[in-house]
């Protein structure tokens, strides 16, 4: 039967693990639980599919009370200790779905696992090709880098350790292709630690390999 989590199969959330699932699954997210709808999805897949629809109600409901809290701070209100109160109990409540976000973050990486395919590797001893700007973002990231969840936007980033902000889109391009893991042990609000894996090294060095140095300049005769 399909999931219950929620009645509609149209997402409307963004959850740090969407290129994950699509990239695995060969859908997009909309279409995956379309067919979940419709039980035409393969055991694996439909763990996937009801693991990601819990993840997305999660990070609605904490987008929720981050909208609240955000409005009560605001100034709309009086300040007064009425408005402390519910400060004080949207933060609790804040917290709590924070708790069952990162539950059911880990509940998608476990029905992900077993069908191998995201987050998959280079093939040994292959370069990955890269853009010009992916091989930049690369050289910042293997300086040290975390990929982080801005707590109060819920923006993805990957945060050097010079300061370089790599934009989600092309951290989730280097981790499709095999450049680049993290550590999702940690919370993404406290900061998941991004490793190069061998494959970016190889994509590092052969961008060093092809960068050639510029030839003297040619001396005049007689000089």
């Amino acid at each position: 039967m399909p999931s219950s989590s929620t009645t509609s199969s149209v997402h409307t959330g963004l959850t740090s693990l969407d290129h994950r699932v699509e990239l695995a699954t060969g859908h997009s997210i909309d279409r995956l639980w379309k067919l979940r709808d419709r039980d035409l999805l393969d055991e694996p897949v439909t763990r996937v599919a009801d693991a990601h629809r819990k993840l997305n109600d999660a990070t609605t409901h904490l987008t929720f009370h981050r909208g609240l809290l955000e409005r009560l701070a605001s100034g709309e209100f009086e300040i007064e200790q009425a408005l402390f109160t519910r400060i004080d109990r949207t933060v609790e409540q804040m917290k709590e779905a924070t708790i069952t976000r990162d539950a059911r973050h880990a509940e998608v990486l476990a029905a992900l696992e077993p069908l191998g395919q995201a987050g998959r590797p280079t093939a040994s001893g292959s370069v990955p090709d890269l853009s010009a700007a992916d091989q930049a973002a690369l050289m910042a990231i293997s300086e040290g880098a975390q990929l982080r969840e801005h707590l109060f936007t819920g923006r993805l980033a990957a945060v050097t350790a010079s300061g370089t902000r790599v934009p989600a889109a092309t951290y989730q391009r280097l981790e499709a292709a095999g450049c680049v893991t993290r550590d999702e042990s940690h919370a993404l609000h406290a900061g998941q630690p991004i490793t190069v894996t061998d494959a970016g090294r190889t994509a590092l060095a052969s961008a060093r390999g092809t960068t050639r140095p510029a030839p003297p300049p040619a001396q005049r005769v007689g000089a």
